[in-house]
């Protein structure tokens, strides 16, 4: 379209034309005429300036319709509406109507109400589908800025994802730590939600301790368990033209542990009972994760019997419950103990035992100054049989009379719940001097046994 810049109700000036020439030559001449004809005698009036050609009357103005642009810039913005969408904008808008088979969306700026189709509504979650209300803004993404009856059409399931990989790229940038649940795995890792994208974690960027805890020969053995568990990771790469959303757990694990280990070293308090995972064993004790920060379970504090490796007591990968049992924050060290958690046995021991009863005990260990054996009801009761409590005869080493494995009846010859030994005795069991203590708990049995078979 082209526009005459000539400024409305201005007359047209052709080349070669003056009408303000033509106008002062014409009226001189009627005023001489006049007063010849009426014969009439009169002094000429004073000359004066000719009237300018500006007080005569100029054209009228034509009237300007109603609605009509003002100005080329006018005109240039009315020609623009209608065509400022292009599929993948991701733009906002008001729902002006709710239908079962639409929803329409007044866009700013657009010509024509946007729709969001009956079949992308069937595709959207109860909640989603639920937060649709006239009134209510919404951002949509536009998949055709004209469809076939001239309205753009729009989706709310693609806007919900581009918001998403636009949040995916912000975390990226800024190395945030996002926190997600696993939802599925592959050969090659793990598949978690990042909003309503898949992210996938490559098994080389799974954290040590999940990857320790992955055994069995197929995926489904070594992921599979772990599906719905939450998880730290971080965005390392984006790519929105491949679909590709690749995240790490290890590089999060360490700056995130870093933060709830600081955080938990001021919250935890000695005596809290904790429930934790078991990440790692070494000889000396397991390191028990509670959460984001691990503590130490030592071996002594892993149970009231003697062990000689965590491995005999946990394994890694299992829930546990621990007592915290000291917090140093300077450290940042934190002490747990398991068997605190449980009846000390040599209380128990104490009620149930007494010098000179006989117990049953399996044979644990062979030493050249004796041997080792458990009680057969208190396994985390551990005694020793002295080599000089084996015979009556002379004996060079314990292996000549026993072996390890052996149950054995044993006389308690000694017993200290506070410094936690047990004398055991073989060469006694039938000595004459503890005849007595032994009809007393032969006695004692005979009457628990009938109390225990009466209705």
């Amino acid at each position: 379209m082209e526009f005459n810049e000539q400024p409305v109700g201005e007359p047209e000036m052709t080349p070669g034309s003056d009408t303000s020439q033509e106008s002062e030559m014409a009226e001189p001449q009627a005023n001489a005429t006049q007063a010849q004809m009426a014969g009439e005698s009169q002094e000429p009036e004073a000359q004066g300036e000719p009237e300018s050609p500006v007080a005569q009357a100029q054209p009228e103005p034509q009237a300007q319709a109603e609605g009509e642009p003002t100005s080329m810039q006018e005109w240039l913005e009315r020609e623009e509406i209608g065509i400022t969408l292009k599929r993948g904008d991701l733009v906002e808008g008001t729902i002006v109507q709710v239908k079962a088979t639409e929803v329409l969306v007044a866009i700013p700026g657009a010509k024509s109400e946007g729709v969001v189709s009956e079949r992308e509504l069937e595709r959207l979650d109860r909640a989603t589908l639920e937060s649709l209300e006239v009134g209510k803004p919404i951002t949509v993404y536009v998949l055709n800025p004209e469809g076939a009856d001239g309205n753009p059409v729009l989706s709310i399931i693609r806007a919900q994802e581009e918001s998403d990989w636009q949040k995916a790229e912000e975390y990226r940038k800024t190395r945030q730590v996002y926190e997600t649940k696993i939802a599925g795995y592959n050969k090659g890792g793990l598949i978690v939600r990042f909003g309503r994208l898949r992210g996938f974690i490559p098994i080389s960027q799974i954290s040590q301790e999940r990857r320790q805890r992955a055994v069995g020969d197929t995926p489904a053995e070594r992921w599979g368990p772990m599906v719905g568990e939450e998880i730290f990771v971080k965005v390392v790469e984006v790519d929105r033209g491949r679909n590709r959303l690749i995240l790490s757990e290890r590089a999060a694990a360490r700056e995130w542990r870093a933060a709830q280990k600081e955080k938990l070293l001021q919250t935890l308090q000695v005596g809290e009972v904790r429930t934790g995972r078991v990440i790692s064993l070494a000889d000396f004790g397991a390191f028990v994760d509670l959460g984001g920060a691990d503590g130490l379970v030592h071996l002594t504090e892993l149970s009231w019997r003697h062990v000689d490796h965590p491995s005999e007591v946990v394994e890694v990968g299992q829930e546990v419950k621990v007592e915290v049992i000291s917090v140093d924050k300077e450290r940042k060290r934190i002490g747990l103990s398991m068997k605190r958690l449980e009846e000390d046995p040599w209380e128990v021991a104490e009620r149930k035992y007494r010098v000179g009863q006989l117990v049953q005990a399996t044979v644990t260990k062979l030493t050249k100054f004796g041997a080792f054996a458990k009680l057969v009801d208190n396994p985390d009761i551990e005694g020793l049989v002295h080599i000089s409590e084996l015979s009556n005869e002379r004996v060079a080493h314990p292996r000549e009379v026993l072996k390890e494995g052996d149950v054995l009846t044993l006389r308690i010859v000694r017993f200290d719940k506070e410094s936690r030994r047990l004398g055991l005795s073989l060469k006694r069991v039938t000595a004459p001097e503890y005849i007595d203590i032994d009809w007393e708990m032969a006695a004692q049995l005979e009457e628990s046994e009938g109390a225990e078979s009466q209705p």
